[in-house]
C-alpha cells in the first residue's frame, strides 16, 4: 500500500492505493466468506472454488465485500505511519475500484485542533472566596434540623390557616384556561412560615379552612427555570386538604443529645464544620470552573472543526439524558417543562461545548509541558479505591482493571493534576 497527504483547514486528507495482487488476495478472502454464509447447489457450505464463486455473485460484488477490509486497514497503516491526532470517523471516497486494478480511495479526517498558544498563566488572576459559613447560613441549617424533629398536630374544629401552619393541598396551574405542563400538585405540603417561590401564594391561602377551595391568579418569576411561565400570570386552583399545627424543639442541650452530640455548643460546633466543608468542595468546583474558562478565553486555538463541536454536544446531551432519568423523569417532559426543543438545546450546549474541547486542549499542552506524569503505584491504589465500590459485583471489578479503563483513569487522573497546577499559578487567596 502507498499513500499520499494533504492537510488543510484542520482536515487530512490520504489518497490510498492499495496495490491489484493486495486487491486480488482480499477478493479471495471475502469470497470464501459469501461461500460459508451461501448455499451453493452441488458444493458442501464453503466448499465452492474461486471461478464458481465469481460465477455466482459476480466479480464486482465480491470486491465490494473485500473493500471495507482493505481500506480500512490501509487507512489504519497510513494513520500509524504520520501519528496524527484525529476526531471523528473518516470519511472515503472510491476514485478508482474495478477487479484487475489497483484501488485508489481517498480518506478525509479531521485533525485534532492545536493549541497556537497558551495564555501567560502568571498574568492571570482567579480570587477564591472564604469557606468559612455566614451566620444566615448557620442559623437556616439550625433551622432546618429542627423542622426534622417538628411535631404535627392535626387541626380539629372550624379553625382558620395561620401563618407558621403545615398545610395540604391539592393545586391544579393553568395559564390561559389550560393546565400547565407538571402544574397538578395532590397532597402538596407547604409550610407556611417559609417563604414560597411565587410571591404572594401564602398570603393567598392564609384564613382559608379545611375543605375549602379558592382559585386566584399571582406571576411566576421572571427568573423561573420554567422559562415559558417566568413572569407570566397563572391561575391557581387550590383545595386545602389538611392544616397541621408545628411544635419544633428548642435548640438546647436536650435537642443536642437527641443528635448524639454533647451539649447545644458541640452542634454548633458540628453544623459549622459540616457547612465549611460544604462550601468548600462548592468553591473547588466553582475556581475549577473559572480558572479552565478564564485559561481558554485568553489562550489561542487552531480553528475547531464543527464536527468536533458537534459531538462534544451529543455528549453533553447525552450526560443530560442520563441525569434526568436518573431522576425518574422522561427526557421530553424536560424539553416542556423548559418550553425549549432539542435544537434548541443543541444551540445552547454550542459554547459550552467549544469551551470543553478548548479545556480539553489546555489540560494536554499543560500536562505535556510540565511533565505530569501518573505513576503506575498511585494508579493501582485509585483503580483499588474504584474497585471497592463494586465489592458485590465481581464482572464490574474486573472491568475496572482492563485497560480501557484504566488509561481512562489514567487520563483523568493527569489532568486533575494539571488543573491543580493551573489553580496553584492563578487563584489568589
Amino acid at each position: 500500500m502507498s499513500y499520499t497527504l494533504e492537510t488543510k483547514d484542520n482536515k487530512a486528507t490520504f489518497t490510498l492505493t492499495i496495490p491489484k495482487d493486495d486487491v486480488l488476495e482480499g477478493m479471495q478472502k471475502a469470497a470464501t466468506q459469501l461461500a460459508k454464509e451461501t448455499k451453493i447447489d452441488g458444493f458442501r457450505p464453503g466448499k465452492a472454488g474461486y471461478d464458481v464463486l465469481v460465477q455466482r455473485f459476480g466479480e464486482m460484488k465480491i470486491l465490494e465485500a473485500a473493500a471495507e477490509g482493505l481500506i480500512r486497514r490501509a487507512f489504519v497503516e497510513a494513520m500509524i505511519a504520520e501519528d496524527l491526532e484525529t476526531c471523528g470517523q473518516p470519511f472515503f471516497n472510491p476514485v478508482k475500484m474495478a477487479p484487475g486494478n489497483d484501488m485508489v480511495i481517498t480518506a478525509e479526517v479531521s485533525l485534532y485542533p492545536q493549541l497556537e498558544k497558551l495564555a501567560n498563566i502568571e498574568k492571570l488572576n482567579v480570587q477564591a472566596n472564604s469557606a468559612e459559613p455566614t451566620e444566615e447560613a448557620i442559623t437556616r441549617a439550625k433551622k432546618d434540623l429542627t423542622l426534622m424533629r417538628t411535631k404535627e398536630t392535626r387541626v380539629e374544629g372550624d379553625r382558620a390557616i395561620a401563618k407558621g401552619d403545615k398545610v395540604v393541598i391539592n393545586m391544579v396551574m393553568k395559564r390561559e384556561g389550560v393546565v400547565v405542563e407538571g402544574g397538578e400538585a395532590q397532597n402538596h405540603g407547604i409550610y407556611t412560615g417559609e417563604s414560597y417561590f411565587i410571591e404572594g401564594f401564602i398570603d393567598e391561602i392564609l384564613g382559608l379552612k379545611e375543605g375549602a377551595s379558592k382559585t386566584f391568579k399571582l406571576k411566576f418569576p421572571k427568573e423561573h427555570y420554567l422559562k415559558h411561565l417566568s413572569g407570566k400570570e397563572v391561575e391557581f386552583n387550590v383545595d386545602v386538604k389538611e392544616v397541621f399545627t408545628l411544635e419544633a424543639p428548642e435548640m438546647n442541650d436536650e435537642f443536642a443529645k437527641s443528635l448524639g452530640l454533647k451539649d447545644v455548643e458541640e452542634l454548633n460546633e458540628k453544623l459549622t464544620e459540616n457547612l465549611k466543608m460544604e462550601n468548600e468542595r462548592e468553591e473547588a468546583v466553582r475556581l475549577d470552573k473559572e480558572v479552565l474558562d478564564l485559561v481558554a478565553q485568553k489562550s489561542d486555538f487552531e480553528a475547531i472543526p464543527e464536527l468536533l463541536v458537534n459531538q462534544e454536544i451529543e455528549k453533553m446531551i447525552h450526560e443530560l439524558k442520563h441525569n434526568v432519568s436518573s431522576q425518574g423523569a422522561e427526557f421530553e417532559q424536560y424539553l416542556s417543562s423548559i418550553g425549549k426543543s432539542l435544537a434548541d438545546l443543541k444551540l445552547d450546549f454550542a459554547p459550552t461545548a467549544m469551551t470543553r474541547i478548548k479545556v480539553a486542549i489546555i489540560l494536554k499542552e499543560v500536562g505535556k509541558n510540565e511533565a505530569i506524569e501518573v505513576p503506575e503505584k498511585e494508579l493501582d491504589l485509585e483503580l483499588d479505591r474504584i474497585a471497592e465500590r463494586y465489592s458485590e459485583d465481581e464482572d464490574a471489578r474486573k472491568r475496572v482493571y482492563e485497560p480501557v479503563y484504566r488509561e481512562y483513569v489514567s487520563t483523568q487522573m493527569r489532568n486533575r493534576k494539571a488543573i491543580e497546577f493551573l489553580k496553584e499559578k492563578i487563584v489568589k487567596k
